[in-house]
Formats: structure tokens, C-alpha cells, sequence
């Protein structure tokens, strides 16, 4: 892939995690999404999961936050907005709203349920990462074009350093995955991989973006 004209201008940016400085982010790995009975199941879910349990416990390991996010909707809205557009799903209260047990998600956690694509979307987790002086989030989890998406663009727009591992995403196709992560790596953070952001937490690597032609 060629970089276009627009987004040629990009700055080399790289980013120097700190342990304390930074969070775990995990979207939307949740029953609905990913296990045989959901409502929307996203195909190859379970390639995600080794590699996101490396990043996972390499940040237990350095003290870094992991924050789980669950897609949450209410019953007997007359106008869910997600609804307008998906199939309804993520029924609040449920199996559908779980992460699923592949994780080892702890309830001693950080734990955000969202109403709308985005997990700063009107949810108080801006407001949870500011008390926790956490300025730095390496977000990943399904969809990458979709509910990730729009939570990278929400933390750059509240002032966030980003890095999203794309080996630990999943989008709705490899057209929308590799159209998503350029426009990331071009205009909203840095793009990497697992092991990066694990020797990152562990040996305070510096992560740079990818070869967007990868």
C-alpha cells in the first residue's frame, strides 16, 4: 500500500509506553460478538485471543490497568441508535454482555459498559482515566472498523497517545481492517503489533508504526 498525497504529511510519530502512564483497553470481546449463539458473530475471533492474552498479561505483569468494555443495550428503547442501523443485540443483564471466559477477565478490574460504538461515548471512562493519571492507551479488540475505530478517534480527540496492535483486532472484512488501520496509523496514532507492545511493558521498547505496506 502507497501512502496518499493527504496522508504523506504524517509525522513519524513513536511512542515510549509508561507502565503507570498507560492502559489496556479491550473492546467488545464479548459473548455477542464471539461465541456460537451470539446475535453478531465475527468469524476468526479466536486467532485475536493468543495474542491479546500476551498483551494482557504483560501488562498485569508491569502494573498497567486492563479496562474491558462491554457493548450494553437497554430493552424497551423506543429509539436505540445502534439499533437503527444493527440488529438488536447486547441485551444488558445477559450472556451476550460477558466477556468471554477465553480472557480471564478479573472482576478486581476496570469494567465499562457502552451504549454506542465509541467506549467514551457519554460512559465515564475519560473521567476514570484522568483519576487514574493515565494519559497513554493501547486499544484493541472487534470490530476494528467499527466500535475500535471510534474509540481510537475519541481518545486522540481527548488528547490520548494510541497504539492499537493489529494483531489483536478484527474487522468486519480485510479490506475495512487494512483501510481502518491506515487511516489510524496516518492520522490517529501508531499501529503495531503484540510483541511489540509487550517489549514495550516489559523492556520500555519504543513502538513506532508498522510498514503500512505490511
Amino acid at each position: 500500500m502507497s501512502i496518499d498525497v493527504f496522508s504523506s504529511h504524517m509525522n513519524a510519530e513513536t511512542v515510549r509506553l509508561d507502565p503507570k502512564r498507560a492502559a489496556i483497553v479491550v473492546i467488545d470481546m464479548i459473548n455477542e460478538f464471539c461465541k456460537p449463539g451470539g446475535k453478531m458473530v465475527l468469524p476468526g475471533y479466536e486467532a485475536l485471543v493468543p495474542r491479546q492474552l500476551t498483551v494482557i498479561e504483560a501488562a498485569r505483569k508491569a502494573g498497567t490497568p486492563v479496562i474491558w468494555v462491554h457493548d450494553s443495550h437497554r430493552r424497551n428503547m423506543r429509539r436505540d441508535r445502534e439499533w437503527v442501523k444493527r440488529t438488536p443485540h447486547s441485551i444488558e443483564g445477559t450472556w451476550a454482555t460477558e466477556i468471554i471466559e477465553d480472557l480471564g477477565a478479573r472482576s478486581d478490574e476496570i469494567h465499562v459498559v457502552k451504549h454506542r460504538y465509541s467506549s467514551f461515548f457519554q460512559t465515564d471512562l475519560d473521567v476514570t482515566l484522568r483519576d487514574m493519571l493515565i494519559d497513554q492507551l493501547v486499544i484493541f479488540g472487534v470490530v476494528t472498523n467499527i466500535c475500535v475505530r471510534s474509540t481510537v478517534h475519541d481518545a486522540f480527540f481527548n488528547g490520548y497517545e494510541v497504539v492499537v496492535p493489529r494483531d489483536c483486532c478484527a474487522a468486519t472484512g480485510a479490506r475495512e481492517q487494512e483501510s481502518t488501520l491506515y487511516d489510524i496509523a496516518t492520522h490517529f496514532g501508531v499501529v503495531t503489533e503484540a510483541e511489540c507492545v509487550v517489549a514495550a511493558l516489559t523492556k520500555g521498547a519504543i513502538i513506532g508504526n508498522i510498514d503500512l505496506a505490511a
